[in-house]
């Protein structure tokens, strides 16, 4: 088979791409779902393109009408793009809803999106749309309004009433229904909302398409098989996992369970050839690969093979430790990380293993605007800049301008803020960059976080935080408590990114006793960071959380304003979580 890439610039909608890929991989799979003990929902993109006309006639039937807002709320699963394809064909606009999220700002959400309808997944780690202050809204399952007519349960009929009739043109109306265009608003992504002023993002189906060709540039024209590990819910899920993966005949296998025996399980039954996710996920990887290392009684040979790996061909370096590769399904030729600082540590214990890790730059507002390739992929930075994107750098902040197809619409119904973060035609970022001598994009921190010293130097604190991670010290904030004082708020090195069941937070320090031998481990691990920093940007001291995790946003981003305050800095808080 010829493995092309397909130019999303032919696409007049996000339907045509399904309608392409349907063609184009006739009988190929490209969704599944893996429960823990089965797979099931094995769909070729025909199979999901059936899916959505059933959504969408049903969607109609209930009474919603071109640009109303679905909600969605559900596990990934193969129903859910089957979902956002059938909103889409109805002339719906989609809200999707992370799991995440909690109840008062998915109410918000809801308000302001004035979304009356919400469709909602099913099973034991399914949303409750009742405790979460939406028992007000009129509710479909996914799995109602993609079922097969035919093969429909009782329940299922049962949950949309027993007329649920599909007459013989069904189909045919439904083809005949306006489609969308490239100007077609699409959905609108919410951020996190801990402020309690959740944002929707406005983005088209041309943007989405414009993201897509992007992406193009990143994957090489090859097979591809991966397991979804990041909700559906999120741009950095959609566009390179569910719409690039569909576009280019990838196998995308979502999971229901989340236990390392079953992710692992699938990871080698699946054979992955690729893996998207954030650097908290590749580190919880990581951390699984030392534990089972350490179990074997293997680690001095480990890490003398890792020092070895370093200086050898990549094709060498998967031989070496093709036991592990063998866990992992032995065809994982590539990762992509995006979503926050990837430590080089880490990035370079992966390639050692023979996996290159490419890392993106982007957000919801822009899609992706810098990454690495699989070519080239230098630690510390996030790569060049992707066409059709432009950027630049704000003269005298250094902050990160995007302008192109792939920046958003604006914020549903909230001009002020649509204002604030658009320079003309530019959106900004907020974040801070500079650009280095190959023309790769560095990061520094956040505008809104900068902390100005009394000498009138700047100090970014992740720059500060990302030195701390590289010495061990992952998990910390940094924070100026009194004019030119710069402190370390950390947890326990031994700390997950992401407490999980395998990986469980760390249970703080319960006596002096024990808060003292902390402190002692931690004490060389500042001082080591400081060696790495500006004279300016020295840690004068550290403390340690008193809780098992910091406060954390849906999408695991730590709450720095609450960090600032229970550190009772007396310098203003100009922090606004996000």
């Amino acid at each position: 088979m010829t493995w092309e890439i397909p130019d999303p610039r032919q696409f007049e909608s996000l339907l045509d791409l399904l309608d392409d890929s349907a063609t184009r991989w006739a009988g190929r799979r490209q969704f599944a779902l893996r429960t823990d003990d089965e797979l099931v929902l094995p769909w070729t993109a025909a199979d999901l393109r059936y899916r959505s006309k059933l959504a969408a006639w049903r969607l109609r039937r209930l009474g919603l009408q071109p640009r109303d807002r679905l909600l969605t709320w559900s596990p990934s699963t193969p129903a859910v793009p089957a979902i956002y394809y059938g909103a889409a064909r109805a002339g719906l606009i989609v809200v999707p809803l992370d799991l995440r999220m909690s109840p008062d700002v998915i109410v918000r959400i809801a308000e302001r999106s004035d979304a009356t309808w919400l469709a909602v997944g099913t099973g034991l780690d399914a949303p409750d749309p009742g405790a979460a202050g939406l028992g007000n809204l009129q509710i479909r399952t996914v799995e109602w309004l993609t079922a097969d007519p035919a093969h429909q349960s009782a329940s299922l009929l049962d949950e949309g009433g027993l007329d649920d009739p599909f007459p013989p043109d069904w189909e045919a109306q439904v083809d005949a229904w306006p489609r969308p265009t490239r100007d077609t608003l699409f959905e609108v992504i919410y951020t996190s909302g801990t402020t309690g002023d959740p944002k929707g993002v406005m983005l088209k189906h041309g943007t989405i398409l414009s993201t897509l060709e992007a992406i193009t540039r990143l994957f090489p024209a090859r097979e591809h098989r991966t397991v979804s590990m990041l909700p559906a819910s999120h741009l950095f899920e959609q566009a390179p996992v569910m719409f690039f993966g569909m576009m280019i005949g990838a196998d995308i296998l979502y999971l229901r369970s989340r236990t390392p025996r079953v992710i692992f399980e699938a990871l080698r039954e699946q054979r992955v050839t690729v893996m998207v996710g954030v650097p908290q996920l590749f580190q919880l990887f990581w951390n699984g690969l030392e534990r089972e290392v350490k179990r074997q009684g293997k680690e001095k040979t480990f890490r003398r093979a890792l020092n070895i790996a370093s200086y050898l061909p990549y094709s060498i370096r998967r031989l070496i430790f093709r036991r592990i590769h063998s866990q992992l399904g032995g065809s994982l030729r590539l990762m992509v990380s995006a979503g926050a600082y990837l430590p080089p540590q880490l990035q370079e214990n992966w390639e050692r293993l023979g996996i290159p890790v490419i890392q993106g730059y982007g957000a919801t507002e822009c899609g992706p605007a810098a990454a690495t390739s699989e070519q080239d992929h230098p630690t510390g930075t996030v790569g060049r800049t992707l066409p059709p994107v432009e950027v630049k750098l704000a003269e005298g902040s250094n902050e990160i301008l995007v302008r192109g197809a792939t920046v958003f619409d604006g914020y549903w119904k909230d001009p002020t803020a649509t204002t604030a973060v658009m320079d003309g035609d530019w959106y900004r970022t907020g974040d801070v960059g500079q650009f280095d001598e190959r023309g790769n994009l560095v990061l520094s921190g956040r505008t809104k976080n900068i902390i100005v010293l009394p000498n009138g130097l700047n100090v970014f604190p992740e720059d500060i935080e990302n030195a701390l991670a590289d010495v061990g010290l992952e998990q910390a904030v940094v924070v100026e408590t009194a004019p030119g004082r710069i402190e370390a708020i950390v947890l326990s090195p031994d700390a997950p990114p992401v407490p999980t069941a395998s990986s469980p937070a760390i249970k703080p320090p319960e006596t002096a006793e024990e808060m003292a031998a902390l402190r002692k481990r931690i004490e060389p691990m500042i001082k080591q960071a400081n060696e790495k920093l500006s004279q300016h940007q020295r840690i004068d001291d550290f403390r340690i959380w008193p809780d098992a995790d910091f406060p954390r946003t849906h999408t695991l981003k730590i709450r720095r304003g609450e960090v600032q305050r229970w550190a009772g800095s007396s310098v203003e808080l100009k922090t606004v979580d996000d």
